[in-house]
């Protein structure tokens, strides 16, 4: 594999984001159906969420970074970082991102950016004291191909639809349902209180559930770039211990960053599956050893690449 250029490999989870998005949509036209089917009001609220969405989505390696109180760092700062990033750029033939270092002792990390030449990776102070050469190498080969799927693209994708049901199902409650056809008669008030409750919940659990496939994939193709799943699954055993002793702290702002991280930032005794942006630690590993398995054979679970790494 070393002497062949990297690819992204397709894969299930690719398919069934694609279905949740068509799940999405199917909502969209429901409810847009209910309130009437006026197209004005469809396109009106698109336009709202896309407005919305595209300023994050455009800024997304400027606000990321400053939302952690990230600094951007030199190369004779953080050579290790440099060093991991350049090979495993070079290797996906991309442009190197800016790196950055966040003062968290939260131990994790992220990458943003609308494309590749505009991607940053940023690590918090905490992964950094707890990881070792090779678990890091791990952790960024994951969070560049969030970079390289676009992956944040298809967040923002997901987050703007996720306003266009929110924006009809108040629409539904305050202007009512029907059509042109019946002289404006309103629907069900009842069903219109329960949609307006209810499709918001629906398209949070749909859009989480696109980011919870975005992870598996990313964890998939990180590892096939650095041919080494094991050290990324060491890494995240490390990274939900440390969280757990040092959960970040809640705020509007790394609420909104905590869907970018590679693992979930907060107390994830409180997080329910269905709204967790991020599938469980141990599902995530038993898939990475099983990837293991498959690369280096049933006894190649523990350090395929230790002698690559002693060095470091």
């Amino acid at each position: 594999m070393n002497d062949q250029k990297f690819r992204v490999h397709g894969h299930a989870n690719g398919l069934k984001t694609i279905l949740l998005f068509g799940l999405m949509w199917a909502v969209i036209f429901i409810i847009w159906f209910l309130t009437g089917a006026r197209q004005s009001t469809l396109v009106y609220y698109v336009v709202i969420a896309v407005v919305m969405t595209m300023g994050s989505y455009w800024f997304s390696d400027r606000i990321a970074p400053a939302a952690m109180g990230a600094r951007e760092v030199s190369e004779d700062e953080s050579p290790n970082l440099y060093a991991i990033v350049r090979e495993l750029s070079q290797k996906a033939g991309k442009p190197m991102p800016r790196i950055y270092v966040a003062p968290a002792e939260s131990p994790n990390a992220f990458a943003t950016g609308r494309n590749e030449r505009h991607a940053v990776v940023c690590c918090t102070q905490g992964i950094l004291q707890i990881l070792d050469y090779r678990e890091i190498r791990g952790v960024l080969g994951h969070e560049l191909m969030h970079v390289y799927n676009h992956d944040i693209l298809t967040s923002s994708i997901a987050s703007a639809m996720s306003m266009v049901i929110t924006y009809l199902g108040y629409s539904l409650m305050y202007f009512g349902g029907g059509s042109d056809r019946d002289g404006g008669r309103r629907g069900n008030p009842i069903g219109a209180l329960l949609t307006m409750v209810l499709a918001p919940i629906g398209a949070s659990l749909i859009q989480m559930a696109i980011s919870r496939t975005r992870e598996y994939d990313a964890d998939e193709d990180g590892s096939r770039l650095t041919e080494d799943p094991q050290a990324l699954a060491n890494a995240l055993r490390k990274i939900e211990a440390g969280v757990g002793e040092h959960p970040l702290r809640p705020t509007n702002a790394t609420r909104t960053m905590s869907a970018v991280m590679i693992a979930n930032p907060f107390n994830t005794r409180t997080v329910s599956r269905l709204f967790s942006t991020h599938p469980p630690t141990e599902d995530r590993i038993v898939r990475l050893e099983e990837m293991q398995r498959e690369m280096y054979g049933e006894s190649s679970v523990q350090d395929p690449a230790d002698e690559q790494y002693m060095q470091h």
